[in-house]
């Protein structure tokens, strides 16, 4: 697609697809296999930069911006999206909170190591009872003179085994659903902090889904993101620019899966002649490309509204969905198209198929994007 990019942008979106194609696609499947979790991959972002796209310069990153961070983030997930989840967990659901709610002393603190790859981050908000009910977790945080003690499970952690630093959401009044939830930031060297059982996933294999455990772990006051009462609005704001980095992760599969569909198209024969002359072939392509088109638009439109410092819960929530089905249906097709072939291992398009059905589910679901959607179109409903 032909879209004005100014030359810092076209250099992030080059050097993103020169590291994907000559860095990360060599390794993916083999990684996929083995179930390898890419550190040294993220050692790599990290030196160019990707991982503190949203953090200011001032903290040791590079204060790129969402769009920027979309851009990359495409590249990366066209050759790796179980890499690309990783990037986008870092940029959007840990740096971003702490740099919007963050107070000075823990900017300071965790920004610069965040940036640099030096510390992995993750974002524990879901928990084995609550999942799109956030507002239903029950992990709790009980005030102990100037530390909180936290107790609970956190479900469905990526990056958790890994994470430095953990965004975690805990109760800390029981007797208010959204207004009883305080944001803290938790390090996973400190006692009481345990990673539990890892999850054998469909996809995104080489990213760690873990379980995390807290037993009588305690906190420092100080480590309170923004302030006690409002994790529920911090979780939800941070969920905002979490779905345009997993709406970007979606085009990128898609992309994945039309390149990978084209290349086979005009490669492999059938009845005489190459299956991308059949119309049938053809008008799944077309299929293809236009919903990866307009999953592109939206994902930046989201991200320039985002970038402006302008509502974007709505369009964020659009881009998200769209994308995330746009994306399954090109995995769907690339499958299909590769035939026998598509089934097995020794295609690409398998993994795609596979890691595609997430980007429905996490971040949440489909139904709730819908949901946002709706409450946005019917603000005005009585």
């Amino acid at each position: 697609m032909q879209f004005p990019l100014t030359e810092e942008q076209r250099l992030i979106q080059t050097t993103a697809r020169e590291f994907a194609d000559n860095e990360i696609a060599p390794v993916a499947d083999k990684h996929n296999r083995e179930g390898v979790f890419p550190a040294d991959l993220v050692k790599r972002m990290g030196q160019l930069g990707f991982l503190g796209m949203l953090v200011p310069e001032t903290y040791g990153g590079n204060g790129i911006g969402n769009f920027g961070l979309v851009l990359a983030l495409e590249e990366v997930n066209r050759a790796c999206a179980s890499t690309g989840v990783t990037m986008s967990v870092q940029n959007s659901l840990v740096c971003a909170p702490i740099v919007h709610f963050g107070s000075a002393a823990l900017k300071k603190k965790y920004l610069p190591k965040l940036a640099s790859g030096e510390f992995l981050g993750a974002y524990a908000l879901s928990e084995p009872g609550s999942g799109s009910d956030a507002a239903g977790l029950v992990a709790s945080a009980v005030k102990d003179g100037d530390s909180f003690v936290l107790n609970g499970t956190k479900n469905f952690i990526t990056t958790g085994a890994e994470a430095d630093v953990v965004i975690a959401m805990l109760r800390t009044d029981p007797s208010h659903k959204t207004r009883g939830i305080t944001a803290f930031i938790v390090e996973s060297g400190w006692e009481g902090f345990a990673v539990g059982k890892k999850e054998d996933k469909l996809g995104l294999r080489s990213s760690s889904t873990v379980q995390l455990v807290f037993e009588d772990m305690r906190v420092p006051a100080a480590n309170i993101l923004g302030e006690v009462g409002i994790g529920f609005k911090i979780a939800m704001h941070t969920l905002d620019g979490g779905r345009i980095g997993i709406a970007a992760q979606a085009v990128g599969i898609a992309q994945a899966c039309l390149d990978a569909s084209v290349k086979y198209a005009e490669e492999r024969e059938a009845f005489d002649q190459q299956i991308g002359k059949f119309q049938a072939i053809q008008f799944k392509l077309a299929n293809m490309a236009t919903k990866i088109e307009a999953s592109r638009l939206l994902v930046y439109n989201a991200a320039r509204l985002k970038d402006a410092g302008q509502p974007h819960g709505k369009e964020a929530a659009m881009a998200k969905l769209f994308a995330s089905e746009a994306s399954n249906d090109a995995a769907r097709e690339a499958v299909q198209i590769h035939g026998g072939a598509g089934y097995l291992e020794d295609f690409s398009v398998e993994r795609y198929f596979r890691d595609a059905r997430i980007t429905e589910i996490y971040e949440g679901t489909s139904e709730i994007q819908r949901i946002v959607i709706a409450r946005h179109v019917l603000k005005n409903l009585r």
